[in-house]
């Protein structure tokens, strides 16, 4: 189911519920009910709540936001470094050059193909991209420079390994959700207690008053979804966080989504 279909039906049912309170609540209602006035501490309370509600929500979407940036961050590194690697390699002999991108290229293709829809899932990673990364770096580190050019490439080349290493160590530690259950916990009870705190104020059927209710509750669903979402830094389905392998190796990227 798309995320934006959870997002619509969320939205919906949490709106169709404050409405239908509401419109229970005004026919249960006593006749003399004086609705013109709400006591200043409930009003208080009310703003208060919302406000304390709407730091923790603000921080929790900062938090998400924060990790999915460094997860992109580390992917971008990851396949920059190989890319690389597959261009400095130019500097070998033909057979040499044509080994150091096969590697590169079956590391990409397990990653892409393999490890990341695991990793999206929440299933753990295998452990052959690891495999394949170290057959790269010993091929390259046993490979003696017989140029003055191969030499000034060599150390460049196991420097962009190395960077490739460390982006794939950083992505496989953020593959899991960056809140913990209790500030889930906390959100989802916050967002009850504050959508509920709407009929403290006696709200009424206006038309009004209807369209407002039904709109903040549409809001804090909304941002609720954005922290779900956000929640995980490589995303909930496919391998489109996996853009910048498919922008440097289009080739194999297609390969691998057939």
């Amino acid at each position: 189911m798309s995320e934006w279909l959870v997002l619509a039906i969320a939205m919906v049912l949490v709106c169709a519920l404050v409405l239908a309170f509401t419109a229970i609540r005004h026919r249960r209602a006593a006749e003399d009910e004086d609705t013109s006035e709400t006591p200043d501490v409930i009003e208080y309370m009310t703003m208060m709540v919302g406000v304390v509600y709407a730091i923790v929500l603000g921080l929790a979407i900062a938090g998400v936001w924060e990790a999915r940036g460094a997860a992109e961050d580390s992917v971008r590194r990851e396949a920059q470094a190989l890319y690389e690697v597959t261009q400095r390699a130019d500097v070998y002999p033909a057979a040499v050059r044509d080994r150091i991108r096969g590697e590169v290229d079956a590391y990409v293709a397990h990653t892409v193909g393999v490890d990341w829809p695991r990793m999206t899932a929440g299933e753990a990673q295998t452990a052959q991209g690891a495999e394949l990364l170290g057959k790269l770096r010993a091929d390259v580190t046993h490979q003696s420079p017989t140029t003055e050019l191969q030499a000034q490439a060599y150390q460049p080349l196991l420097d962009q390994i190395a960077v490739a290493d460390d982006a794939r160590h950083n992505r496989t530690q953020s593959d899991e959700t960056t809140l913990p259950g209790v500030v889930w916990f906390g959100l989802l009870t916050g967002g009850v207690v504050t959508i509920g705190l709407i009929f403290t104020l006696q709200i009424r059927r206006s038309a009004r008053e209807l369209l407002l209710a039904g709109l903040f509750s549409a809001l804090i669903v909304f941002l609720l979804f954005l922290v779900w979402s956000f929640d995980a830094p490589f995303g909930r389905d496919g391998i489109d966080s996996a853009a910048p392998f498919a922008d440097l190796f289009p080739a194999l990227s297609l390969a691998s989504g057939g």
